[in-house]
């Protein structure tokens, strides 16, 4: 007799459940090849773990498919950042700004390199300094930067927040599926492990071809060991 392989993929197990599912509805409980119990229990569990996966697989596909649009969005809030810190440290260098107009930005006096931008958290807090630092020193006269803008750095920063936002969003929702996904995957090995064993119980009598076929109607799946795959070729 071949051996019995339990699934291990989560379109396996749906496959599985709703193959015994199917076989479930379609005979009465003194036909059925396992038990009342397990049916209600797959008729509960089923919907919730094919959904459940389902989910999981949509938020995935969408954190996919937006990240590369959020790393371009990323990147363009750095540039800008990046190139109005630049311009404003060329004005000074040039004196068309006194020096002290880096403390606005929360810049050293005599600083005139770009502060590290790498990381989100990095471009999250040094946007925020730079856009308030700057549209302050507008309120108290002083003559606005440009090439870029402020207002179009600021248009491009929170683009960036938002992007992040949603990201994060779907970061999360991702950990959470995955998660209960993770639990619900052990229950569904159980119940497919406790309905397999019943049905093969119930058919432990009948002749091997014939059980075997019995038994794959109700989604078991068999395969042969390879000194039992090299005699079936032979005979």
């Amino acid at each position: 007799m071949p051996y019995r392989r339990l699934p291990n993929t989560d379109a396996a197990r749906i496959k599985a459940m709703r193959i015994a599912l199917e076989k479930g509805k379609e005979y009465p409980p003194h036909k059925l090849a396992y038990s009342s119990k397990n049916v209600v229990r797959l008729e509960k569990f089923f919907p919730q773990f094919e959904h459940s996966i389902k989910l999981y697989r949509q938020t995935v596909s969408s954190q996919n498919t937006k990240s590369k649009d959020y790393n371009e969005i990323l990147k363009k809030a750095r540039i800008y950042l990046t190139h109005f810190i630049r311009v404003m440290n060329m004005a000074v260098f040039r004196g068309d700004l006194p020096i002290e107009t880096r403390v606005y930005y929360g810049l050293a006096l005599n600083e005139s390199t770009v502060p590290s931008l790498n990381t989100e958290n990095e471009l999250l807090s040094w946007g925020k300094r730079i856009i308030e630092g700057e549209e302050f020193r507008i309120r108290k006269g002083g003559s606005p930067i440009n090439n870029p803008s402020i207002a179009v750095v600021k248009v491009r920063f929170e683009n960036f927040v938002e992007a992040l936002t949603f990201h994060n969003t779907l970061v999360k929702k991702t950990f959470e599926y995955t998660e209960k996904n993770d639990k619900l995957r052990k229950e569904a090995d159980e119940i497919i492990l406790q309905v397999w064993n019943e049905i093969e119980a119930t058919n432990d009598k009948l002749p091997e071809e014939r059980r075997k076929a019995l038994n794959e109607e109700y989604g078991l799946v068999y395969f042969y060991r390879k000194n039992e795959l090299n005699k079936a070729v032979a005979s």
